[in-house]
C-alpha cells in the first residue's frame, strides 16, 4: 500500500497511473503538481489527485512513491529539486520514452540518492493527451520496461515491478542503451517517418487537394504524426544517434524496393512484397489498445 503518491506532471500518463493505483486500492492519498497549475487543478476536479502541490518538491515531500511524468528533457532539472525532499525510503520513477539520458540525468541530479530512482518506460499512450483523457486502464496489459543500471537498488527495482504489475502492466527489464536502440527502431524512427511523410504531402502547392482524397490507409499510416510536437522533439533529440543510425538502415530497405520498381521486375517485387506482407500478417502487438510510443 502506498501511503502517499506524489505525481509530478498530471497529464495523461501521470493521471492514468494515479487513477490505476487508486482503482487497485493501492494508494491512500495522491498529491499532484504540474507546471501549469490549471492542469493540476483540473486533475483535482476530476478526482485524479486529492491535493495540488505548488512545486515538485512539495509533491515529493511526505510521499513514499513519486512519479515523474514530465518531458524527458526536463527530467534532470525536476530531479534536482527533489533531492532534498525525497524521504530516504521513498521510491521515485519516471515514464520517459528514452532512458540513457534519463539515467545520466538522474545520477547527476540525485547523487548518492540515485538508488531511490528506478527509470521506467510504459509502452502506452493515446492519440489525445491531457488529464481529461486519463483513465485507470491505460497500462492494463501493456508492457513497462524498467532500465536500472548497476547503481540502482535491487529492492526498489522489485518494488517498482510490483507496483506496475498491480496496475495491470507486464514488466520487462533491460539496460538503458539496449532500450534506446530498440525503441529507435520500433517507435522513434516510425514517428519521424510519419511526420516527414505527412509534411511531404501537406507542404505541396496541391497538398490540400491531395489530402481531401486521402483515405483510411493514409489515415492509419500518418496517425502518429499528430503526436505532441514538444514531446517528440525531446525524444528524437535525446536519442538522435540511434534514430539516425536506424534511418540509414531504413534507407537501405527503401532503396532495395525502389530498385526493383525502377527495373519493372514484377516477379521480384511481388516476391519481396509477399514476404513482407506474410511477416506483417503474422505479427501481433503484445497487449491491447493503441500504442502511444
Amino acid at each position: 500500500m502506498v501511503g502517499q503518491l506524489g505525481v509530478i506532471g498530471c497529464g495523461l500518463m501521470g493521471g492514468s497511473f494515479a487513477l490505476a493505483l487508486r482503482e487497485a486500492g493501492q494508494v491512500r492519498r495522491i498529491v499532484g503538481h504540474s507546471r501549469a497549475r490549471a492542469t493540476a487543478e483540473r486533475a483535482r476536479a476530476l478526482g485524479v489527485i486529492d491535493e495540488v502541490a505548488d512545486s515538485p518538491d512539495e509533491a515529493a515531500r511526505g510521499s513514499d512513491l513519486v512519479l515523474l511524468a514530465v518531458p524527458v528533457a526536463a527530467t534532470g532539472a525536476v530531479l534536482a529539486t527533489l533531492r532534498d525532499a525525497l524521504d530516504p525510503q521513498a521510491l521515485c520513477m519516471d515514464v520517459g520514452s528514452t532512458k540513457r539520458d534519463v539515467v545520466e540525468a538522474a545520477a547527476a541530479a540525485l547523487g548518492d540518492r540515485v538508488r531511490q530512482f528506478v527509470p521506467a518506460h510504459p509502452i502506452a499512450g493515446a492519440e489525445r493527451a491531457g488529464v481529461d483523457h486519463a483513465h485507470a486502464g491505460l497500462y492494463r496489459d501493456r508492457l513497462v520496461v524498467l532500465t536500472p543500471d548497476a547503481g540502482h537498488d535491487p529492492a526498489r527495482v522489485q518494488r517498482a515491478r510490483s507496483l506496475w504489475e498491480r496496475v495491470g502492466a507486464r514488466v520487462q527489464q533491460m539496460d538503458p542503451n539496449s532500450h534506446d536502440r530498440v525503441f529507435a527502431v520500433v517507435s522513434h524512427l516510425p514517428h519521424l517517418l510519419a511526420y516527414a511523410f505527412y509534411d511531404s504531402i501537406a507542404s505541396r502547392p496541391d497538398g490540400a487537394a491531395l489530402l481531401d482524397l486521402a483515405g483510411p490507409g493514409f489515415r492509419d499510416f500518418t496517425r502518429i504524426a499528430a503526436g505532441e510536437p514538444a514531446m517528440w522533439r525531446d525524444i528524437l533529440l535525446a536519442n538522435r544517434e540511434e534514430v539516425l543510425r536506424q534511418a540509414a538502415a531504413f534507407r537501405v530497405a527503401l532503396d532495395s524496393l525502389e530498385a526493383l520498381l525502377a527495373k519493372g521486375d514484377a516477379a521480384a517485387l511481388h516476391a519481396r512484397l509477399a514476404t513482407i506482407a506474410q511477416g506483417r500478417g503474422g505479427w501481433h502487438m503484445r497487449g491491447a489498445g493503441n500504442a502511444g510510443d
